[in-house]
């Protein structure tokens, strides 16, 4: 119940381009401090100085960031729900720091696999706002920070594959008319031949489940992004048309009747059912008279890492489900 008063981030905005079918937009850039080594070979009083610089610098030219050096399990989950940190996000280790600004909308974690990593989140198909939210953060940062160069590479990263421009484009799309077509393999098979990456909603080793996917590309121009983007909104679409609305009515209907006679549901149920019950909301399907945008706040809540008791957490889905169909 906190976590549910807590703020909800920018991108669960109501004006959101294309809501149907992407919920948001996200730049994210990383950096690292020159003359420091990379996290996962840096020394813990070299970690703890990096945080210190950033957090800094951080200070000095944004006063509305709100800083954690340690967040409860519960603030965890809820944060990775909102997709503001990433779940592989190490926070417990010395030298880690998550800052987010007062509306929800950037995002920083310090230590990470880099020293620094910026996201910024917009609403719906914006991939221009989070770019400009994004950039205008790093670069006052990087009038505090001197970040690792080389002419031959690119901006430097522990990893190879992200040095060069260090910033990665995604868009979190709804793809349950391809999912419902059984066109979502074959689609994902011509945007991986276009570098682009389809992932589950948490990303790297996620599975699409409810027909949630994090569309992504490292590198590569904006416009060519956009491009993809707009051709899988496009067969979403057309998809969405093949279905039909009284196919989708039945199957709508089927997943809230499995939901108010479940006493849990699982994650990967409760996803599912959000997933239903956001396509007839978008449809204005009767009996669905919520807005998408509940059931993607919704979605920021379910316990996503899990729960040590998991039947509590279960009992919680499925309570928080129900109460969006009455």
């Amino acid at each position: 119940m906190v976590l549910r008063s807590m703020p909800k981030p920018a991108w669960l905005s109501d004006d959101a381009p294309h809501g149907d079918v992407v919920l948001s937009s996200r730049t994210r850039v990383m950096r690292n401090i020159r003359s420091h080594r990379f996290p996962n070979r840096a020394s813990e009083s070299e970690l703890m100085q990096i945080m210190q610089e950033i957090l800094d610098a951080a200070r000095s030219v944004q006063s509305q960031l709100e800083i954690y050096k340690g967040l409860t399990n519960a603030e965890r989950d809820h944060l990775v729900g909102c997709r503001l940190v990433s779940p592989d996000f190490e926070w417990t280790l010395p030298g880690r720091a998550f800052m987010v600004d007062a509306d929800r909308s950037i995002s920083l974690m310090v230590n990470e696999e880099d020293h620094l990593r910026i996201q910024a989140l917009s609403a719906g198909w914006s991939l221009q706002n989070s770019d400009h939210n994004a950039y205008t953060c790093l670069n006052a940062l990087e009038t505090r920070l001197t970040f690792s160069y080389s002419p031959d590479f690119g901006y430097l990263s522990s990893s190879p594959f992200n040095c060069g421009e260090g910033r990665r484009h995604s868009c979190m799309f709804h793809l349950i008319g391809l999912a419902q077509m059984r066109r979502l393999p074959s689609v994902i098979k011509a945007l991986a031949v276009k570098g682009i990456a389809v992932r589950g909603l948490f990303g790297e080793s996620s599975r699409a489940i409810g027909a949630y996917a994090q569309v992504s590309v490292i590198g590569g121009s904006r416009s060519e992004f956009a491009g993809a983007c707009e051709y899988l909104l496009n067969e979403e679409r057309l998809a969405r048309r093949t279905v039909g609305r009284d196919a989708l009515h039945e199957r709508a209907k089927q997943a809230a009747d499995f939901a108010l006679s479940s006493p849990t549901l699982s994650l990967a149920d409760g996803m599912r059912v959000l997933g239903w019950m956001r396509w007839a909301a978008s449809d204005e399907i009767p009996g669905f008279e919520m807005s998408p945008r509940d059931t993607d706040a919704a979605l920021t809540t379910l316990e996503l890492r899990g729960s040590s008791r998991e039947e509590v957490a279960g009992r919680q889905r499925a309570d928080l489900i129900r109460t969006l169909l009455d």
